[in-house]
């Protein structure tokens, strides 16, 4: 049976972005985690395996947890991540595709439940989440199955509307619509454009504002409308999304909801709006469509929790209810700092301390602790220990 796949361009977008995301996140282990994890670390992930079970944080460390082990996950994640960029993830057949997405979502499950602190961010959720559900897509001759692309939406949906009912029951600034007079200086690791951004009028700030609400707790419920109403609330995601990306570093985040948002197309609107028409392809494979309904059963039980959390009056942030990390929680910038501190480490070379000791701080690559110094474009890239030592602030100021 051959039919007009409805979103095989929407699948080709949507893995090739993700498959960057990926990516990035691997370069990322492969430069960071054996310094923060490994044998010599600072928190050894074997340490913490030996510790812990492996039924409440799955992983291949628990079987080996050596540097070198370490090394080797993070460079076949590299190595399959370029498959998935180049769409040689995808040519070989279904089974071959769910292999090669499979892998990477195994691999980085690993790194994120032996990273702990480390990786405790919302974004590692939202890879695995996202990237559990890329592995059902198919390959590359097959029809997408639209319910994925479903289940993405719900995805984008808790990330945005999480988000919004955040901010009405967090800080009074975001009702009183004054968060964004402080945000761009205090944000966690700001940009080289954050500046201007701060210094915008406070009628702008005000405005956004209000702007943050609409697109966070309105269009989010758009994402489930026929088209293109669809579309038009996924194009208001990615351009809000855009405009974070340009104030700040926030690691894959806003890059990771953009890709998100391309399941809110379907390849008709693409052949309308750019020429691009997808090719005949087989029907989506018994096996595979079982597979899919399998995992809608999974995605509707664990979405209790969740669903239970946004509705809640202590609503948490970017929590994870399973080991694996497949349904969560989500939400950012609840609260806002409404002054800069900044953790300045200072060491010398000096064998006596005395009064005339030369002290010469320590410079974190992504933090502004030099005032001469234009704060640097990260993201998408994710420098760990420096987002880690906004925490520690916040630790230390709110045991005053």
């Amino acid at each position: 049976m051959v039919e007009i796949a409805g979103y095989w361009v929407v699948r080709f977008l949507f893995r090739r972005a993700l498959g960057i995301i990926y990516l990035t996140a691997f370069l990322v282990a492969a430069n960071q985690y054996e310094a923060l994890h490994g044998e010599n670390g600072i928190f050894p992930v074997g340490d913490f395996t030996d510790r812990s079970s492996f039924r409440n944080a799955p992983g291949l460390f628990h079987v080996v947890s050596s540097d070198t082990a370490i090394a080797g996950c993070a460079w076949v994640g590299v190595g399959l991540s370029v498959l998935t960029v180049t769409g040689l993830s995808d040519v070989f057949g279904t089974l071959w595709s769910m292999l090669v997405w499979g892998g990477l979502w195994v691999l980085y499950l690993s790194f994120v439940n032996g990273g702990r602190t480390f990786y405790g961010f919302g974004w590692e959720s939202l890879l695995l989440e996202t990237g559990f559900l890329a592995v059902f897509l198919g390959g590359m001759a097959t029809s997408p199955p639209d319910l994925v692309l479903w289940l993405l939406r719900w995805v984008l949906f808790r990330v945005m509307f999480g988000a919004g009912l955040i901010k009405l029951r967090g800080d009074t600034c975001w009702r009183d619509f004054t968060c964004m007079y402080y945000h761009y200086e205090t944000q966690p690791m700001p940009n080289p454009l954050s500046w201007y951004f701060q210094k915008l009028p406070n009628w702008v700030h005000k405005a956004s504002i209000g702007v943050h609400h609409v697109i966070e707790l309105v269009v989010p419920f758009f994402y489930f409308a026929p088209q293109p109403i669809a579309a038009i609330a996924g194009v208001l995601t990615i351009i809000y999304q855009g405009w974070l990306m340009l104030s700040g570093n926030f690691s894959w985040l806003n890059a990771l909801t953009i890709v998100l948002a391309i399941s809110t197309f379907n390849d008709a609107l693409f052949g309308a709006l750019a020429g691009i028409s997808a090719p005949s392809t087989t029907a989506v494979t018994p096996p595979l469509q079982i597979a899919v309904y399998g995992v809608v059963v999974v995605v509707a039980v664990l979405s209790y929790w969740p669903i239970r959390n946004m509705v809640s009056s202590g609503q948490t942030m970017n929590r994870s209810f399973d080991p694996l990390h497949l349904v969560n929680t989500y939400g950012a910038f609840g609260s806002i700092t409404r002054e800069r501190y900044e953790l300045v480490i200072e060491g010398t070379t000096d064998e006596e301390l005395t009064d005339e000791t030369d002290w010469r701080s320590y410079e974190f690559k992504g933090k502004p602790t030099d005032t001469d110094r234009r704060p640097p474009q990260w993201a998408p890239y994710h420098l760990r220990l420096d987002w880690s030592r906004r925490k520690i602030v916040q630790n230390r100021l709110g045991s005053r």
